[in-house]
């Protein structure tokens, strides 16, 4: 069973190599993907492991390739469920299919099980609701989460710290985003990141949204690439725009791929497995991959 986004693309040109150095480069993805042929290999090794954070220990599910390594790692973080009860249920299936497919290729990935998820302690990350929308406080206590994730995932044997990526989906995305200034990893994938959705097309307080993307990047050392669907319905293509240009603004580098429309709701289009063609280019670019 997957984990699918709820608050939280892909051939057409990708960015060129002199524009990603440059890390301004607005790109618009005009047709599905095909993800790059991979060899095939033995299934990953699953393993658990905690890290504590803000005093609550949380889980994190380590993806291993097979072989002695040294492995990339990418601690690929979700989304943020609506109710209390689907956030309950997250657990070691949560994004266990994107974790497998980049084990498979020779990739290590950690998936830690923020506070407030699963079971493990309260909820850390509350932005209080529409009325407060104080998301940038939020999205710093994912990134705690995440750096502690970070530091437990990247100390395991068969782990090549030197070559590290945080990867996220919706509130993930946010929170990676969020934790762009942690010393040693190389680079940031978003995909749809964001926080304060109530419904399609509707964000509490998007000027404070906004705002903490610009806050968040003027404290990004690591490039980033930004992702999302032309038929967002969580984080629409204006908004998105909005949050990229200030984050930018602010001294964030960053290269934002207009995927295009997935299904009804492209939010969920971290779930689609077309995305590597465009991810992967990224990730040998900043020297994660080989």
């Amino acid at each position: 069973m997957r984990e699918k986004a709820t608050e939280n693309g892909m051939t057409g040109k990708f960015a060129s190599p002199a524009w990603l150095a440059s890390g301004i480069f607005l790109a618009s993805v005009l047709a599905p993907a095909h993800a790059a042929p991979r060899a095939a290999s033995a299934p990953a090794e699953v393993i658990t492991l905690k890290a504590a954070s803000g005093g609550t220990e949380i889980p994190i599910y380590l993806h291993m390739p097979a072989g002695a390594g040294p492995f990339p790692l990418l601690v690929m973080s979700h989304g943020s469920p609506r109710d209390a009860e689907r956030r309950s249920r997250l657990g070691s299936q949560t994004l266990s299919a994107q974790a497998e497919d980049y084990a498979r290729s020779g990739v290590a990935v950690a998936v830690p099980i923020r506070r407030g998820y699963g079971g493990s302690g309260p909820w850390a990350e509350n932005y209080g609701g529409c009325a407060v929308g104080n998301y940038t406080s939020a999205g710093l206590a994912s990134a705690q989460d995440i750096r502690a994730a970070l530091t437990v995932a990247k100390s395991q044997a068969g782990i090549d710290a030197s070559r590290v990526v945080l990867i996220g989906v919706s509130a993930g995305g946010f929170g990676s985003v969020a934790a762009g200034g942690t010393g040693g990893i190389k680079g940031v994938v978003n995909f749809a990141g964001g926080r304060g959705s109530r419904g399609p097309n509707d964000v509490c307080q998007e000027e404070k949204l906004v705002a903490a993307m610009g806050r968040y990047g003027g404290s990004a050392r690591a490039p980033q690439l930004w992702i999302y669907a032309e038929n967002d319905l969580f984080f629409g293509p204006q908004l998105a725009r909005r949050m990229y240009d200030a984050f930018t603004r602010s001294g964030g580098r960053a290269t934002f791929i207009a995927a295009p429309s997935h299904g009804f709701d492209g939010h969920e289009y971290f779930y689609s497995g077309s995305w590597r063609a465009t991810v992967d280019p990224f990730l040998k670019r900043i020297g994660v991959l080989r």
